[in-house]
């Protein structure tokens, strides 16, 4: 998996949806790599973390909304797998495009910041 470079300074974009329930780069990125690999195994690999951490950070995205947003099948003949839900894919894409309207706002902003040096 090849990372995008970041460009700094930047903000990071973060949802408070309540108390201790939270939607951010880390969740959508994973998410995001459970529909490319179709598997949480894979995407937590991509992501350098645990299996066990991947699966908990999936079932906090689970409980955030009305529906889950990750379906997992378990092993078998056929072998197991995850996919997101057509519900995932809608928050992915409305996630992404809130992340992209902040980041052009905080992007302006930050050229007003006194004594910030210009990189």
């Amino acid at each position: 998996m090849v990372l995008a470079m970041t460009a700094y300074p930047h903000a990071s974009f973060r949802i408070d949806i309540g108390p201790d329930k939270r939607l951010g780069p880390g969740k959508v990125r994973l998410l995001e790599l459970i529909a490319a690999e179709g598997s949480i195994s894979a995407a937590a690999r991509g992501m350098g973390m645990s299996y066990r951490r991947a699966w908990l950070l999936i079932e906090e995205a689970n409980i955030l909304f009305a529906a889950p947003l990750v379906e997992s099948s378990t092993g078998g003949a056929g072998g197991g797998g995850a996919r997101l839900t057509p519900l995932g894919h809608e928050v992915i894409a409305a996630y992404r495009d809130i992340a992209r309207e902040a980041g052009a706002i905080v992007q302006r902003r930050l050229a007003q910041f006194p004594g910030l040096e210009k990189k």
